[in-house]
């Protein structure tokens, strides 16, 4: 899978808006961050320079279950810890796997979301 691959899929999903908001940043790094929301609310961001990992949203009670069963899942780097995992794009995760993450991570943040808002996004 490629940037362009993972994009498309998380755009994809209803609703979801993709930001750059470090890209004034000082820091290359900070500046190739890409942000996918629904409504304002983050849940997922990738490095569109590196593309080594991808930082999703993750219900806490199933955070730590996939980094045990998975070695290319890890802890949210830079985030908090209980709520994000870093998920590694050449690991042992298969794609499949990856992309019901991202879908995982969307259904988190948007079952969140004010009713009316759900209901809009089909959700």
């Amino acid at each position: 899978m490629n940037i362009e691959e993972f994009r498309n899929y998380c755009l994809s999903l209803p609703g979801v808006e993709e930001t750059m908001p470090w890209a004034t940043d000082r820091n290359a790094y900070n500046r190739g961050l890409l942000c996918f929301s629904v409504a304002g609310k983050w849940f997922c961001f990738v490095q569109i320079d590196e593309f080594a990992f991808c930082n999703l949203k993750c219900p806490p009670e199933l955070a730590e279950e996939l980094r045990e069963a998975y070695e290319g899942i890890r802890p949210g780097w830079h985030m908090n810890k209980r709520h994000w995992n870093s998920v590694y794009f050449d690991s042992d995760v298969p794609v499949p796997k990856l992309l019901e993450l991202v879908r995982l991570a969307y259904d988190t943040v948007a079952a969140k979301l004010p009713k009316a808002l759900r209901e809009q996004l089909g959700h």
